[in-house]
């Protein structure tokens, strides 16, 4: 008689799973707040809205849920040549709470989906560790998530991660880009890099075509290691872009946002413009980082095509009334932004123009 085979042996390790568990439970706890309910080995994660009746009836009369799902895409190959596991959960948060923040909504909890080749617990441990760092900068809690340990579908060293974020906003103060008009002014905050988007022009550039390796130094890039740069992580814009929003209650004056993320700003600001109002951008009211001249001049690359690529150095938009917004730059400056006026808002047809 044939002996009998276990899951382990099939490749998939129920006792590794166990352990994994416990050496995530730590980061995951430090991102709770009093909202959540805490249900050791539960199926689903619990989070009230409620758990300060008053405070939650002075914020929000009519809540709206706002729901994000997103991943980091080839960003992960960097990670894995750099052998780093402590910034990718940072940008996989950074992801799903910046799409949020366009609606004007508070993040309020996140849930990751981690899917590996082999279920090592001290490295899943660090990917955890990285995404609760990004959790507890956009004041979420981590309440739930997934790991599946696939070796059939996923090759030794290789892993794929996506999040999952929920969100609240009052009704009436979901903010849709519907109340822009010409003479709004654009507030431009600062990226850190590349973020989380254009990975696949940039790794085709720097190792496919120009042959380099992760761990060189570049006088393009200040001497900076060229991983290093690349892996640097997506900023997080909720603390202070929250702070504002809390602000101008009463008075409307952030009409749309926008995440600069893949499509850049030529591709990301019309969702949020009324056919009837275009986007002026001026060149130059903003500095660009290294990485971005290095990539255009080793491509070399459009200027056009790096416009509708990367985020070239302005992460997120803010389209705001043109009375308030010197108050509303100085306010996310004191928060540590960097922001810029890059341009305005003028009569047109739903497009951005860059000059």
């Amino acid at each position: 008689m044939a002996s009998k085979i276990t899951y382990q042996q099939a490749g998939v390790s129920i006792d590794a799973n166990d352990e994994m568990v416990g050496c995530i439970r730590k980061s995951v706890h430090s991102t709770y707040g009093p909202r959540v309910m805490v249900l050791e080995n539960g199926f689903a994660g619990l989070f009230r809205l409620d758990y300060d009746e008053k405070l939650f009836k002075k914020n929000y009369k009519n809540p709206v849920l706002v729901a994000c799902t997103d991943g980091v895409g080839t960003k992960l190959l960097i990670a894995q040549a750099m052998n780093r596991l402590d910034t990718i959960g940072i940008d996989l948060v950074a992801m799903n709470v910046n799409d949020m923040l366009v609606q004007g909504a508070e993040p309020l909890f996140f849930l990751d989906y981690l899917a590996v080749h082999k279920l090592i617990p001290e490295r899943i441990a660090q990917m955890v560790d990285s995404i609760a760092a990004g959790c507890k900068m956009a004041d979420c809690a981590l309440i739930g998530g997934e790991t599946a340990e696939m070796p059939d579908l996923y090759g030794p060293d290789e892993y794929d991660m996506a999040g999952f974020a929920v969100g609240v906003v009052e009704r009436k103060r979901v903010i849709t880009g519907s109340t822009i008009q010409p003479g709004n002014v654009i507030l431009g905050l600062g990226s850190s890099g590349l973020h989380s988007n254009g990975y696949t022009l940039a790794r085709h550039i720097c190792f496919k075509q120009e042959k380099l390796n992760v761990q060189d130094r570049l006088d393009e890039l200040e001497g900076a290691q060229l991983g290093e740069v690349l892996l640097t992580p997506t900023k997080i814009y909720v603390k202070p872009l929250v702070s504002v929003l809390s602000a101008y209650k009463v008075k409307k004056v952030v009409h749309g946002m926008a995440h600069i993320t893949g499509g850049g700003m030529v591709g990301n600001i019309p969702r949020v413009l009324p056919p009837a109002c275009n986007a002026a951008i001026k060149k130059g009211s903003w500095p660009i980082h290294p990485i971005f001249h290095f990539l255009q001049n080793r491509g070399p690359v459009d200027e056009n095509e790096m416009y509708r690529v990367f985020n070239m150095g302005i992460g997120f938009v803010m389209i705001v009334s043109a009375d308030f917004a010197d108050s509303i730059k100085t306010r996310l400056e004191k928060a540590g932004q960097n922001v810029y006026k890059i341009g305005t808002i003028v009569p047109g047809t739903g497009k951005v123009v860059i000059k």
